[in-house]
This record gives structure tokens, sequence and C-alpha cells, in this order.
């Protein structure tokens, strides 16, 4: 019964993975040293599958339970202060990036790697620059809702990586925290099939990809990452004195939280 209580608390904080930006479920996934499971379960689902079912129902609950504790709060946060909230999750992302960094080059860095890293960074840039108008007016229909499961999907299969910024862009993040908090089946289950396409289509892929060219992908994604946190801060808001302290103790905030989490999956990795 311990056992099984630890297992669903480990999956309350994967599933605040889902929801938080700045937090990857695959690495507290790491974190909490299940990840090469949950992988090798994803790439090779007959091979032990009743006992590995058996352990994962109760990080399944939680991570259940997480998504909707969350949702709650994201939810409200959103509602009531989304300028000042949004710069709490751009330090979050913000806070990441040095272990994100440092994950990149483990494997060693060449100048190709410098290069692509620019170029992935200038185009996404370009294309969510450019695309804000094309994407903003894309409905939030069955089909959107399932890319925004597919990408959540990604925060597992890659450690380090969150998603949700990249819902926040699309204008897609507010809505999914109150459509999960409501219950609403119209979100819930578009998102439950594209996550699960995104972890059983992508697994061994990503899996492989990682194996053959690690800073390259790595590399690409840190690019991507950094585009699209520039993307979500919110310049529109009304900028007085007091709420610029306001939103660099919000940032601030936010970095403590990324830093400290990236810093969990540095200390605890095998």
């Amino acid at each position: 019964m311990i056992d099984w209580l630890l297992r669903f608390v480990k999956g309350i904080f994967i599933g605040s993975g889902f929801i938080l930006p700045g937090v990857s479920g695959g690495a507290l996934a790491a974190v909490f040293e299940i990840y090469e499971r949950i992988i090798d379960f994803l790439a090779h689902p007959f091979k032990n599958f009743k006992q590995n079912f058996v352990f994962f129902i109760p990080v399944g609950v939680g991570g259940i339970f997480g998504l909707f504790l969350f949702s709650f709060l994201v939810s409200f946060a959103l509602g009531e202060h989304r300028d000042t909230i949004l710069w709490f999750f751009v330090g979050a992302i913000i806070g990441t990036l040095p272990t994100l960094w440092k994950e990149a080059g483990k494997h060693g860095r060449l100048p190709k790697q410098y290069l692509l890293l620019a170029a992935s960074f200038a185009l996404s840039l370009a294309f969510l620059l450019f695309g804000e108008e094309m994407i903003g007016s894309v409905p939030q229909n069955f089909g959107t809702w399932i890319l925004g499961g597919f990408l959540i999907g990604l925060g597992i299969i890659i450690p380090g990586l969150s998603p949700s910024n990249f819902l926040i862009y699309m204008g897609m993040y507010k809505d999914m925290a109150d459509g999960i908090k409501n219950f609403d089946l119209g979100v819930m289950i578009p998102l439950a099939i594209g996550g699960l396409l995104s972890l059983v289509l992508l697994s061994k892929i990503v899996a492989w990809i990682f194996n053959k060219a690690y800073p390259t992908m790595f590399h690409f994604i840190l690019g991507v990452v950094v585009s699209s946190t520039i993307m979500i801060i919110p310049f529109d808001a009304h900028y007085t004195f007091s709420y610029v302290l306001v939103a660099i103790g919000m940032a601030a905030a936010g970095i403590l939280l990324g830093w400290y989490m990236t810093s969990l999956e540095t200390k605890y990795e095998k």
C-alpha cells in the first residue's frame, strides 16, 4: 500500500508537467526514476505487459488527479491575473534553459550544432511572428485539440521539454485548462487521443533519433523553446512602475521554480 501511494504521489507531480509551463512531465518521471520504464513500456508494450500495467496504474491515476488539480489553479489564475501569471510562466521556462543547454551538450557540441540552434531559433521565431494571425484564427475543434494532446505527449517522451508554452501561444492553453476543470469531454477526449497517438507513434522514433543524433535533436528543440518563450511575453500589458516590479517578482519566482525542478532532475538522474 505504501509503495502504491508513493507511485500515486509521483503521478500527481508528473501530471503537473502536463499543465504547468516550464515543468516537464518527462523530466519529473526521470527525477522519480521511472522514465526509462515508461519509454520501455511504450516502445515494447507487450513485453512484461501485466507487470508494467499493474505498476503504472497508481502513476496514471495520480497523473489524472494532478492534471485536474492544477487545471483548477491555472484556470483561475489565468482568468483573474493573465499577464501576471504569464510572466511567472516565462520565468519558469527561463529557469529550465541552463539545464537544457547543459543537456544538449552532454555528448559534445560541434559548430554545426551552434548553427542549427541559431537557425532553429530564427526560423521558428519567424514562423511564430508571421504565422500569429493564421494560428490565432484556427478554431478550437476536435482536430486542433488532438494536436494539443499530441504536443502534451511530447512532454513525456522528451525530458525537459514543456509543451505548454506552445499551447499558450496558440491560444489553447486557458481553454484547455477550463475544459479539463469543467470535465468537458469535447476537450478531454481529443486531448487524450492526441496524447496517446504521440506516445505510441513517437516513442520508438524519438528514442531512435536521440540515439543517433542526440546533440542535433536537442539543439533544434532548444531553439524552438527559446523562440516560443519570447512569443508568450505579455508585451501588450499596461506597465506601470508598480506592475513592472510585480512582473519582475513573478518572473524571478518562475525562474526559481524552473531551476529547482531541473536541478532535481540533475540530482536524481541515474
